[in-house]
């Protein structure tokens, strides 16, 4: 069995979601969906059949919709005693009648501001966060609309996997306190076979990574020369 792995996406809606899809079929695994909708104005728990949501402090749940997101989303504005788990409370638990450990679904108007930096996490089983997106700057919050008409919006797929073992709850908050926040859209979640996953150094390099190492790679060069 390969080595337990911890891997994250954080990209827009259309590529975040196909980077999930391709995860969990690189792993022999099988991504079930769902498009939120019909969701109750006000409730203190939504049942989706395989799962459940409810508010971390208890509180009331409102629902609503945000640009081009694929269904509807939860209003889960940081609120809190500070970052990390400070701001859990204000953050929203998935319940899962059956586990998993694959997990990812949609975010909209994060990184606009507040930025200290402003994070957000996901949780398995109330463990350790682990930090799927971290802002400085507005720009880290803009990906391209799903919808393919060129526009830049703050739309944002998240997803996390942990493949150590299996989860009967996921947890998701963030930490930039001042902004506005909503998770939801379109949710898809697996089980994956313990070890599956493959280690964070053999998943391929963002364009931006590769970029750096060729920067880096060509001041190396550049240096030898003038030796």
């Amino acid at each position: 069995m390969a080595q337990a792995t911890t891997l994250t996406v954080y990209d827009g809606v259309k590529a975040g979601k196909q980077k999930f899809d391709a995860t969990v079929a690189a792993a022999d695994g099988v991504v079930k969906n769902d498009v939120l909708d019909d969701l109750p104005y006000a409730s203190d728990s939504i049942d989706r059949g395989d799962y459940t949501i409810t508010k971390n402090d208890g509180g009331t749940l409102y629902s609503t919709t945000y640009g081009t997101l694929s269904g509807q989303v939860l209003g889960i504005s940081p609120a809190g005693t500070g970052p990390g788990l400070g701001a859990f409370g204000s953050g929203i638990t998935f319940t899962f009648k059956d586990k998993v450990n694959a997990f990812g679904f949609e975010v909209g108007d994060w990184a606009t501001c507040c930025f200290l930096p402003t994070n957000l996490y996901i949780s398995f089983d109330g463990g350790a966060p682990i930090l799927v997106g971290s802002a400085l700057d507005p720009s880290e919050g803009q990906f391209p609309s799903q919808d393919g008409n060129g526009s830049i919006v703050y739309e944002i797929f998240v997803a996390a996997f942990d493949d150590t073992g299996s989860f009967g709850t996921v947890s998701f908050w963030g930490d930039g306190f001042g902004e506005y926040l909503v998770a939801g859209g379109q949710v898809k979640y697996a089980l994956l076979d313990e070890g599956s996953l493959p280690p964070p150094s053999a998943v391929p390099l963002p364009a931006a990574g590769l970029l750096l190492m060729g920067g880096i790679a060509a001041a190396a060069g550049l240096r030898l020369r003038r030796r």
